[in-house]
């Protein structure tokens, strides 16, 4: 992971992105007790979202610093990464919000938990749900904060039905 870190700091120097935060199950793992996950996955703000190759630039960096594609992901270190665009407001939000840790002395960028939550409400698979509650359980996110922030990202309904089948019964 530090050496993901490392990478993504550089990538912000360089402005080949403006932003980014580690997200999915990795990121939850901050929060929760460890998940199985086969990769890593990053949401990036890019300069040129509208751009038919937005992560373009990202491909460009890293295979200059010698981290080639294998499928849909990059290799770095013992992870694959996997680089997101920001695709709503909700992701810009959760991007911008990101807290700032420390792995191994480097700076990281990891989603907060309840945006987390929330993008995970909003994918809605199987696997997303079961995210929900394992970020409820440990004490990381409260029913109100993922309400509150649902509401906000016209996900108000999405959260009533998912405590209703999940919390309420």
């Amino acid at each position: 992971m530090k050496k993901l870190a490392q990478l993504l700091n550089e990538m912000q120097t360089a402005g080949v992105i403006q932003n980014y935060a580690l997200f999915g199950a990795t990121a939850q793992m901050r929060y929760t007790e460890p998940v199985a996950t086969l990769d890593a996955d990053v949401l990036v703000a890019v300069p040129s979202p509208d751009r038919l190759d937005a992560l373009g630039g990202i491909y460009e960096f890293c295979a200059a610093k010698g981290y080639r594609p294998e499928g849909e992901a990059i290799p770095v270190g013992a992870w694959p990464v996997q680089f997101v665009p920001v695709f709503n407001a909700l992701t810009v939000e959760a991007v911008e919000r990101a807290d700032t840790t420390s792995y191994e002395g480097v700076p990281f960028r990891v989603v907060r938990a309840e945006h987390l939550a929330v993008i995970a409400l909003d994918v809605g698979r199987p696997k997303d749900l079961t995210r929900i509650l394992a970020l409820l359980e440990s004490g990381s996110v409260s029913r109100e904060e993922i309400a509150s922030l649902a509401q906000r990202h016209g996900l108000a309904n999405a959260w009533k039905r998912f405590e209703a089948r999940f919390l309420d019964g």
